[in-house]
């Protein structure tokens, strides 16, 4: 079994499709053993505690700067004993103390097709709003690898959303995360838990 630990700021519908996942046992053997907030009042913690998860805050502003932040994060997760440590909502952008000890045992979910629309500001409704201007046909989701890079890490998985007329910025999220984020987040878990990603020169493949 593999320990995972979900990292949440808010309120925790990916966290969520992972419960619902392990329940069904669709997690290839992983156990979410620790859910850690960086808000004290996400909603997320209660979704973890209504599933029995064991739950710890840190909170950024408790910290002097994201170093300091990053050590403490970097702490908890090896008292937490984690194998795979799962970004979901996670708002704060770690430095590398955080990826250079658990290497290629990080993953975050994107809502859009990277290369497009990510990197440093672009995160929740942002995403969908920029896709809606630049008219794109087709969004989707990421799953990667995390990395000092912004979005930049090994891309695991990835899944496209039609973009329909009349969408709004609520809209398209809504339908990226039903379609896409809730599906491919517990897949590439599933995968990482049963041995299937490997990282070579840079880029992850999937054997199944």
């Amino acid at each position: 079994m593999k320990n995972i630990v979900v990292l949440v700021s808010g309120g925790g519908t990916n966290l969520q499709a992972l419960i619902d996942a392990e329940r069904r046992g669709e997690l290839g053997g992983g156990k979410i053993t620790c859910v850690i907030s960086s808000k004290a009042d996400a909603y997320a913690l209660r979704r973890a505690k209504n599933a029995f998860i064991r739950t710890r805050v840190l909170e950024r502003k408790d910290y002097p700067d994201i170093a300091a932040y990053s050590k403490a994060m970097a702490d908890a997760l090896k008292e937490a004993e984690a194998d795979l440590v799962v970004y979901a909502g996670f708002m704060t952008i770690l430095d590398g103390q955080v990826c250079d000890a658990f290497p290629y045992k990080m993953m975050n979910v994107h809502p859009a097709l990277i290369p497009s629309f990510c990197g440093k500001g672009y995160y929740g409704l942002r995403v969908h709003e920029e896709a809606l201007k630049k008219g794109v046909k087709v969004t989707g989701a990421t799953v990667h690898f995390v990395t000092e890079d912004c979005d930049g890490g090994p891309i695991i998985l990835q899944k496209a959303v039609a973009v329909k007329n009349g969408d709004t910025p609520e809209i398209l999220q809504k339908r990226v995360m039903e379609e896409a984020e809730w599906k491919i987040l517990p897949e590439a878990v599933r995968l990482f838990c049963e041995d299937k990603i490997k990282v070579v020169d840079g880029i992850a493949v999937v054997e199944e």
